[in-house]
């Protein structure tokens, strides 16, 4: 068998990705080195971004495997180093595609991916639950997928996604977002705190700033879809987020109740003033199934339906409920363990609901809100 080549142990690391950037080790020249001896054996130096790579496990997987993959190959001696800081200005240079001022990538007129910001008109509707099994769904769709914690105050996304006590890894100032089993990546303040018990206690201009570095501060790379779960109300951040993600569409989530249902509808008014459009509402806890197949309205009815009604008169467009979503226990307990009911327990009805939303959201076209179509006119009439 033929000694492989040094151009053929290339070819195979690039099949290989940073598991928090997603793009290939060798166009982030995180590989620094490759000998090939005359015996088969393969001597790879990798360059991690930082010391303390919390997935540098991984990156040993993946190596070894692509690497011993090659014809010829009878051995893999791989090397972990780390990079200088000149390398990692260099990444750095790479990552922001050379420009000096980093910017939010959703915001720019030719961003293709769809931005839906989740919010409720008060707490305790099961706002985040939704964020984060709509968000698994669309993974599972093959999307790629990622979540914007902005609940500064309640941040409680990581913990759902069983990441809590993860740290997101920075390369000089740019922050790479925590990826999970499921595939989708997430940011949220409680992985930026010191302490995950730490009070957030923040007034208007740093709500802001914190909604803008988790969007411009953070390599996303290319997203499909990015979901923003909100903080209930019609506070500093929904307004920051009319202010810089005009474009993001949004839906809003309530339980059949009256009260819930009555706030709801400010929520979904709030994202009109800021000229974002409500692509539709989501009712969480429509019903308990009870064991003899009957269903108990434990929360009323119709607070679903009424949102849509009055938010569709409102605006002068078709405001739909997406979909009802019924009592589950674990839905619950999935958002405790850190297991999300369309991964842990993908036949349940819950699930399913779950997932026929996310496929309605998925199978959208992006709206023209906030977008600049490049019209200038030619001449007055």
């Amino acid at each position: 068998m033929s000694t492989p080549s040094v151009e053929q142990i290339t070819a195979a690391l690039a099949t290989v990705n940073d598991p928090e950037i997603k793009r290939p080790i060798t166009d982030l020249n995180m590989v620094d080195s490759i000998t090939v001896a005359e015996s088969g054996e393969v001597a790879v130096t990798v360059l991690l971004t930082v010391a303390g790579c919390p997935l540098k496990e991984t990156i040993t997987r993946d190596v070894t495997a692509a690497v011993t993959a090659v014809a010829g190959v009878t051995g893999v001696d791989l090397t972990l180093g780390v990079m200088t800081p000149e390398q990692r200005a260099g990444l750095k240079e790479v990552l922001s595609g050379g420009k000096a001022e980093r910017e939010i990538p959703f915001a720019q007129p030719g961003s293709l991916t769809k931005v839906y910001a989740i919010a409720s008109g008060k707490g305790g509707v099961g706002k985040s639950s939704v964020t984060v099994n709509l968000a698994l769904a669309m993974a599972k769709q093959g999307l790629k997928v990622g979540i914007v914690d902005a609940d500064i105050y309640g941040h409680s996304v990581p913990a759902m996604l069983g990441v809590a006590d993860a740290r997101p890894t920075q390369v000089d100032d740019l922050i790479m977002p925590v990826p999970t089993p499921s595939g989708v990546s997430v940011i949220s303040i409680g992985m930026l705190k010191p302490r995950r018990d730490q009070v957030v206690a923040w007034r208007g201009p740093m709500l802001d700033r914190a909604l803008v570095q988790m969007l411009s501060d953070v390599y996303w790379g290319d997203l499909d879809v990015l979901l923003l779960d909100l903080p209930p109300g019609t506070g500093d951040v929904a307004i920051s987020l009319g202010q810089h993600l005009p474009n993001a569409e949004v839906v809003v989530v309530t339980t059949p109740q009256e009260a819930a249902a009555e706030v709801a509808e400010r929520a979904g008014t709030m994202a009109s003033m800021m000229h974002q459009r409500v692509v539709g509402v989501v009712e969480n806890m429509s019903f308990l199934t009870l064991p003899d197949g009957s269903t108990m309205e434990v929360f009323g009815s119709g607070g679903g339906d009424r949102v849509a009604e009055t938010l569709s008169q409102r605006f002068g467009y078709d405001v739909r409920v997406l979909g009802r979503i019924p009592l589950d226990p674990s839905l619950r307990e999935g958002g405790d363990a850190g297991k999300p009911i369309v991964d842990s327990d993908p036949t349940a009805a819950a699930a399913l609901e779950l997932v026929k939303i996310a496929e309605g959201l998925s199978g959208r076209g992006r709206g023209l809100a906030g977008m600049q179509l490049g019209l200038t006119p030619s001449s007055k009439f």
